[in-house]
């Protein structure tokens, strides 16, 4: 059985550690160079980078950030936020990234995922989905409808239709994550999660809402993820990755202890 990942989420406003709950009230919080090096001393397994006002703001990611974080850890660093070409994906990589995080672009371009899938691999491509509860329709049989630029604009497009083409488009990954848990840390948005696990075969990451460690082992176990990406729990001090997986562990998940 494969190791499951802990991920920890960064997400960034003009150069500031940022979090929100339920993509509203965004408040600065940190440095998220500094923070990277901790979460990585202390044993994260991977480490997610998100310019979250580059596609809303129709700019390029904050590069310089990129590059600085990079230079700090030593362990799987996906970036995302602003990447609208094959050419800015490459940029990222030469910043230090491993992995692309593509999601408004990909959603405006769904070519972009193959394109850049052929030019980095599968490997280095994951699909972001922002996804919004609705009731459902013909047009959202699942009831979950993909978001972009932030949670700002509907697209009518049913997240399981989206998640099967992110996948039949090359990409090696996907990030599921539910805006109505985003932030509120009372447990991830299963049902959805394990929807998507369940309709392809390449990894899901869950994302928004881990608020303690059973909300982790309830995302892995009852909604089939293969990650778990959390944010709050280790920003605001209220447990260390040490704590986070050893309770894993503790419930029978393998996890990769330092």
């Amino acid at each position: 059985m494969l190791s499951k990942r802990l991920i920890s989420c960064l997400d960034v406003r003009n150069g500031n550690l940022a979090k929100s709950v339920k993509f509203v009230e965004t408040r600065d919080i940190g440095d998220p160079v500094t923070t990277a090096q901790r979460y990585y001393e202390e044993g994260i397994d991977e480490l997610v980078f998100y310019d979250i006002t580059a596609s809303s703001d129709n700019r390029n990611i904050i590069i310089d950030v990129v590059s600085e974080v990079a230079s700090k850890i030593f362990i799987p660093f996906s970036v995302g936020g602003g990447l609208r070409t094959v050419e800015d994906c490459t940029r990222v990589r030469l910043a230090g990234a491993e992995k692309v995080n593509l999601n408004t672009a990909a959603v405006a371009c769904p070519d972009l995922i193959n394109q850049a899938s052929a030019a980095l691999g599968a490997q280095a491509v994951v699909l972001s989905m922002d996804v919004l509860s609705v009731p459902a329709s013909a047009q959202i049989p699942s009831g979950y409808e993909i978001v972009t630029h932030g949670g700002r604009n509907r697209t009518g497009i049913d997240a399981i239709r989206w998640a099967l083409e992110g996948q039949e488009r090359g990409a090696g990954e996907l990030v599921v994550n539910s805006i109505d848990a985003d932030g509120t840390k009372q447990g991830y948005e299963i049902k959805l999660t394990r929807k998507i696990a369940d309709s392809v075969s390449i990894p899901v990451i869950a994302s928004g809402g881990g608020g303690k460690p059973e909300h982790l082992y309830d995302a892995l176990t009852e909604g089939h993820a293969d990650a778990v990406l959390i944010a709050s729990m280790l920003h605001f001090g209220e447990y260390t990755v040490k704590q986070i997986k050893e309770y894993l562990r503790s419930r029978g998940i393998k996890v990769r202890i330092s």
